[in-house]
């Protein structure tokens, strides 16, 4: 084996080693985004109850 031809193997091994950790990261903010409209949904449901528990004291 040459030279050059290891260091191609080298780079190409890091290349994936990045990829894999941008599709990491990627997953991580899907994750993150889902998580704060789940908890955007919930504050809304517990508004609305509050305001029709506010309606049917008065």
């Amino acid at each position: 084996m040459k030279k050059g031809e290891s260091r191609e193997e080298k780079r190409d091994g890091r290349g994936e080693m990045r990829e894999r950790e941008r599709e990491r990261e990627r997953e991580r903010e899907r994750e993150r985004e889902r998580a704060e409209q789940r908890e955007t949904r919930r504050d809304k449901r517990e508004k609305i109850k509050e305001e029709k528990g506010e309606m049917k004291e008065r």
